[in-house]
């Protein structure tokens, strides 16, 4: 479908899971089952995000895999507290992925991603939450994608004082607040440096007022809406193994909250993801 022809266009998902082990057991066929009913049809694209190494590489297999599908490569602030290696070895083999994968026709790295601070847990089995190790983490991969040119995918939990500090001392980095849970005044900072925003189906829950208030502050040319997906369904899926086939009713939740129609916060969130990550989808 493309806009020339006046046909409807399809939602951009901008940030996934599909590498996630949910998929195989929960639905027939696994992801690549799933992909095949999604893009083109009920998406435009997505862009696959990593959680450490190893699903860094199975996010990026996947990528290759499917016209329409990107992937960002990171480390999250919950995985740095079990993986077996310190942040300059993480980056070091990021960086690697990221070189092999610019030397292939069609790179599919779009980004680096999920990185970011996370406080809520206090434990991660037996390994105590470590806010510097967190840090350090995060610090290495601002680098590293400011290095490479790339834009970063953000997670914030719990910690919204300190990311956004260590987000202002990295001035020459642009990326999105996925999945956004801070203040409407924290937007607008944000937007301030440049970066876009991101809502979920958190955004149709019963209780999200602050989403909702956050999402009302958020300008037309720095919105982004995404899944989250296999987590964070939106009502009245909620508890469900999520897919982008349900983001259709986070978008119409944006747009009632936004005063917009449906084919325009599409049209707006579609246009902002290509323009963040550097890509041209065929529906674009």
């Amino acid at each position: 479908m493309n806009s020339e022809s006046g046909a409807d266009r399809l939602p951009f998902d901008s940030h996934a899971h599909y590498f996630d082990s949910r998929f195989e057991r929960e639905y027939p066929g696994g992801a690549p089952a799933l992909l095949e009913t999604l893009l083109g049809k009920e998406i435009c694209g997505a862009v696959n995000v990593g959680t450490q190494l190893e699903t860094s590489r199975l996010a990026l297999e996947q990528a290759r895999a499917f016209p329409g599908l990107y992937c960002a490569v990171g480390i999250h602030p919950e995985d740095c507290h079990t993986v077996d290696y310190g942040p300059e070895e993480g980056v070091r083999r990021l960086e690697k992925m990221i070189l092999e994968d610019r030397k292939t026709d069609g790179s599919k790295i779009v980004a680096v991603g999920e990185i970011g601070l996370d406080y809520h847990y206090p434990m991660y089995g037996e390994i105590p939450m470590d806010k510097e190790r967190e840090k350090a983490f995060f610090c290495a991969q601002m680098e590293l994608a400011r290095k490479y040119g790339l834009p970063v995918v953000i997670h914030d939990r719990d910690a919204h004082g300190d990311c956004f500090d260590l987000i202002a001392a990295h001035p020459g980095v642009r990326g999105v607040m996925h999945s956004y849970s801070g203040s409407a005044e924290m937007v607008r900072e944000y937007v301030r440096l440049g970066w876009y925003i991101s809502f979920s189906g958190v955004l149709t829950f019963r209780n999200a007022s602050r989403p909702v208030q956050a999402a009302l502050s958020v300008p037309d040319d720095r919105l982004l809406v995404e899944t989250d997906c296999p987590y964070l369904a939106p009502e009245p899926y909620r508890g469900s193994l999520n897919h982008s086939g349900k983001m259709r009713k986070t978008v119409e939740r944006l747009a009632e909250i936004r005063g917009q129609s449906v084919q325009e916060i599409i049209r707006l969130t579609t246009d902002n993801a290509q323009r963040l990550f550097g890509i041209r989808l065929s529906d674009g």
